[in-house]
């Protein structure tokens, strides 16, 4: 999603000197996902047990326990995975294709030995690495089957990869579903690709209809912000923004898409009837205790023993982190303790950058 936004977004991210920025963001996510890419049929997928490193509450390079690392193989698959991380690597390649060619030739190639891996070898990654079930549980792999295929298709232009992905968009019948656009859910963003690699109306008329039914269907807070999920309201509501704002540079309802997404991106970044501010750092009222261990602990040598329990502002300012959100009803506490409101994580970030630059291109 981040390489997305620095791609169709370019003039934003231009237009706000952030360019260069958005490039090492990629590239620091890449790197590792090259690295743990460590074989051809292989894919490491996690490091760490997930009810341990939630035990722990500190500086993430003072800890101490055991951190196990998990892998996808031959034996035990994960499509959605290896597709998911295709995907990305085929999006970075497009970014880095002028700036630095062997780097981006180098991701292109994992990339399509990752995707080639994806489907040959068809698991639920979850079920395969079964820790990551309880906090990353996946429901399917064929849409990231097709995604991969077609940010593959859109790479290297080579049709092959898109008469891929019509298999598996048929195979899977993602077709019969408008969800949203997440870790877990790529129906929509597959709608977007399909129309942007091909032309066809079959494709625009999924992600038109899926943003109409945002604007005058979905559930709403009282103050405006569209509620699509009880887990990170906020990131959610950044994701559609970024398919209404890129609606819009194509042409689809563009005024509208337009200003239904600044309302959304507005909410954000404080201009609710609260004045709230969801990102850390940024506005009159941002979010000053953030579920996020390394930003609650005071400067070293001080230990961090009271992180989680310091009932003022985190020492640390996580700057731009958006947070959770608020609940159905439109109440938000900031409260470290209340992570399903106040946790940050990258992927709450990634599309929410996207909407931003696509804004600045239209300030």
């Amino acid at each position: 999603m981040l390489a997305w936004g620095v791609l169709d977004f370019a003039d934003g991210h231009s237009k706000a000197g952030q360019t260069n920025y958005g490039r090492a963001a990629v590239k620091w996510a890449t790197d590792y996902f090259l690295k743990a890419h460590t074989a051809t049929n292989e894919l490491y997928g996690q490091v760490g047990q997930g009810d341990i490193d939630h035990a722990y509450w500190g500086r993430p390079e003072e800890m101490t326990m055991e951190r196990p690392s998990f892998k996808i193989d031959q034996s035990h698959p994960g499509s959605d995975l290896a597709g998911e991380t295709a995907a990305a690597l085929a999006a970075a390649s497009i970014v880095f294709k002028d700036v630095d060619s062997s780097y981006s030739s180098e991701m292109l190639a994992v990339a399509k030995e990752l995707y080639d891996f994806a489907d040959n070898y068809r698991e639920i990654y979850s079920n395969s690495i079964t820790d990551a079930s309880n906090y990353y549980g996946s429901y399917a792999y064929g849409d990231e089957l097709c995604w991969a295929a077609l940010w593959l298709a859109r790479a290297t232009g080579d049709n092959n990869y898109l008469v891929r992905a019509r298999g598996h968009y048929d195979e899977f019948w993602l077709g019969t579903y408008t969800g949203g656009l997440g870790w877990d859910d790529k129906h929509v963003g597959v709608f977007m690709l399909f129309w942007q690699l091909t032309g066809d109306s079959q494709y625009s008329d999924m992600f038109v209809q899926y943003i109409n039914w945002l604007k005058n269907e979905a559930t709403y807070t009282p103050e405006g912000l569209v509620y699509l999920t009880d887990w990170g309201s906020n990131r959610a509501a950044a994701n559609v923004a970024f398919i209404a704002l890129w609606a819009a540079k194509n042409g689809f309802d563009t005024s509208s898409n337009q200003n239904w997404a600044r309302g959304q991106i507005g909410q954000l970044l404080g201009d609710n009837p609260r004045y709230q501010s969801f990102v850390v750092g940024y506005g009159v009222n941002p979010p000053q205790k953030p579920h996020h261990r390394s930003s609650s602990c005071p400067d070293p040598p001080e230990d961090c023993s009271n992180g989680f329990s310091n009932p003022g502002p985190n020492p640390q300012t996580l700057y731009g982190a958006l947070v959770g959100g608020p609940a159905q009803d439109g109440s938000y506490n900031d409260d470290r303790g209340d992570y399903q409101h106040n946790e940050v994580a990258c992927d709450y970030n990634a599309a929410f950058t996207g909407a931003l630059a696509a804004l600045v291109e239209i300030s």
